[in-house]
Order: structure tokens, then C-alpha cells, then sequence
């Protein structure tokens, strides 16, 4: 009897052990829960969702998204957010293909213009709302989400001004290669994903900026007093937010060779949702990027299923929406504990 519990006793002390080392990296749990899920809608759709065609649309539509997501995160690392990612993305995306399309009614210069020029100019009007938003936020002292919610709706109004509400097409081939193409197998929008996400990394672990991004969002007092510029600081991260909304307008401009009102649509609920999950404090100064790019493909996955599983509209925003609540209440939680 004795020896018997003594080995349940070990049994018991080796599980412990076990679950220390694989909950010991913050990002670990995040691994196995899409693992799990990856299984789940596996059986679920009956191996639909893990076909090789079905993966790669996972990762071009998780690239797309996870771009983004890395300028939400730096917006959210440093205790704020933005609302207006979806909008901004919309606007450079119209303006850039009202300039290239050969459409005469449309072309808003008279004449197609080089995706050199065209490209440019969207990344810049992108970043320009960034910086709006970033003057409003830490030179005004507005509220992240009142200024960047306004932002959201003023960029949709311009869009469709601009637009017309119209579907603007007829964009020169070589702009695919930004959503289509590949390299050496690779698809373009991955190996855009993984070059914002390795220089996101680098920036926020190995830079005096990155640490400084931390700072601000846990102890803005404390960051004061160690001399860190707080203004500059949260201005340049709209300003990113900004620049990565519009590089995420290029890519699925690229993709699906056109742009109307519907791109990039839900943009912003899909970049807080993988932001959350991949383990980012709301309350800012806590979480990582390889923790947000897994939060991305989650995200990916939970979205891709739901197709597959010919869920409607009102099902993926419910999902949506209670992925968000949970990552949320699990935040505060382990802040409270």
C-alpha cells in the first residue's frame, strides 16, 4: 500500500514537473491550443481544413491579417489601440488603384501610373493617418480608442468618396506579384508576413526602442523618470500601425487585383482578436511577437474552419467576439493574480 501511493506520488510529481517545462515559455500553451484546434477541425471537417491547397490559403490569408497585427501590436504594447487600421488600409488601397487603373473614368491623374509611384504613396497616405493619429494621442492627450474609432469612420467616408462605392479594376499584372507571387515556392504575402515579424522582433527585443515601447505601456511614470521621450514614443507607434495597414492594403490589392469598400473589411476586430489571443496585455507593456504571430494563425484556423464548415457571417463575428471576451478575461485574470 505504501509503495503504491509512493509511486502515485511520483507519478504525480513527474506530471507537475512535466506541465512546468511546457507552460516555462510564455508561448508554449499558445502552441498546443492551436495544435489542438488544428486536430479538432482536422476531424471536424474530415481533413479538409489540413489539404495542402486549404493550408496555403491559411497562411496568405493569416499573412494579410498578421501584417497588420504587428503594427496593432506595437499600438497595444504601449497601452493603446487602434480602431482604425480596417479604414486606413481601405483608403490607401483605393487611392493607390484609382492612380494605376486604366479604367479612364476612374483614374484619378489622367493616366495609369507605375506601381513605384503607386506603391509609395500608399504606404506614405497610410503612414500619414498613423501620424494623425499618433499627434492626437500624444500631443493632445485624446483617448486611443475615441480618436482612432473616428479615424475608422473618417477614412471609410473618404474611401468611398473616392470610390464612388465603385469596384476599381483593371490594375497592371506586375502589382499580383505583391498577392499571388512566389519565391522559390514561397508565396510573396508569407515572406512579407515573416520579414515584418523577424524585424518586429529584433526591434522590440534587441533595441533601446523596443524597450522603451515596453515601458511606456507598463509604467509610463517609470519610463519618464528613465528618460524616455513618452510623446515620441507613442506617436511613432500609430505612425507603424499606419505604415503596416497600408502594407496590408498593397498585399491584398495584390491578391485579389482590385480594391473596393470591402477590403480589408473586419481588419480591425481580426488584428485585436490575434493580438489578444497571441497573449499581448490590453493594459499594455506585456506579451511578444512570436506570441502574436501565433495568435495570427489561430486566428487563421478558427476563421478558415468556420468557411469550411459553411458557418454564416453571424457565427464568425459570435466566434470572433468571445475569442476576443476570453483572451481578454484570461489578461485580466493572471493580472489580477
Amino acid at each position: 500500500m505504501t509503495q503504491r501511493k509512493h509511486s502515485m506520488n511520483e507519478v504525480e510529481h513527474r506530471s507537475k514537473r512535466v506541465a512546468k517545462i511546457i507552460t516555462r515559455h510564455e508561448n508554449s500553451v499558445l502552441i498546443l491550443v492551436m495544435v489542438a484546434l488544428i486536430g479538432i477541425f482536422a476531424v471536424a471537417t474530415k481533413g479538409l481544413s489540413t489539404t495542402r491547397a486549404n493550408v496555403l490559403n491559411i497562411l496568405l490569408q493569416s499573412s494579410i491579417r498578421g501584417v497588420s497585427s504587428v503594427g496593432q501590436a506595437f499600438v497595444i504594447l504601449s497601452a493603446g489601440i487602434d480602431l482604425s487600421v480596417g479604414g486606413i488600409g481601405l483608403f490607401s488601397a483605393i487611392i493607390g488603384t484609382l492612380m494605376m487603373t486604366g479604367a479612364e473614368d476612374l483614374n484619378i491623374v489622367g493616366h495609369p501610373v507605375s506601381i513605384f509611384v503607386a506603391i509609395p504613396v500608399m504606404l506614405l497616405i497610410a503612414a500619414g493617418f498613423g501620424a494623425i493619429n499618433g499627434v492626437a494621442v500624444s500631443r493632445i492627450g485624446m483617448p486611443p480608442l475615441i480618436v482612432t474609432l473616428a479615424f475608422w469612420q473618417i477614412t471609410q467616408g473618404l474611401a468611398y468618396r473616392a470610390s464612388g462605392g465603385r469596384s476599381i479594376t483593371q490594375l497592371p499584372e506586375v502589382l499580383a506579384f505583391f498577392g499571388q507571387g512566389d519565391v522559390s515556392g514561397v508565396p510573396v504575402p508569407v515572406i512579407i508576413f515573416v520579414i515584418v515579424g523577424v524585424l518586429a522582433y529584433l526591434v522590440l527585443n534587441h533595441t533601446t526602442y523596443g524597450r522603451s515601447v515596453y515601458a511606456v505601456g507598463g509604467n509610463p511614470l517609470s519610463a519618464w523618470l528613465s528618460g524616455v521621450n513618452i510623446k515620441a514614443m507613442l506617436f511613432s507607434v500609430y505612425v507603424i500601425s499606419g505604415f503596416l495597414a497600408g502594407l496590408s492594403g498593397v498585399i491584398m490589392t495584390g491578391r485579389v487585383m482590385s480594391s473596393a469598400m470591402r477590403t480589408l473589411e473586419g481588419l480591425e476586430l481580426d488584428t485585436i482578436a490575434s493580438v489578444s489571443v497571441g497573449g499581448v496585455s490590453l493594459s499594455g507593456g506585456k506579451g511578444s511577437i512570436i506570441g502574436v504571430i501565433i495568435g495570427v494563425l489561430i486566428i487563421g484556423i478558427v476563421n478558415n474552419a468556420m468557411s469550411v464548415l459553411g458557418a454564416g457571417p453571424a457565427v464568425q463575428l459570435v466566434v470572433k467576439g468571445a475569442i476576443i471576451f476570453g483572451a481578454v478575461a484570461a489578461d485580466f485574470v493572471r493580472r489580477r493574480d
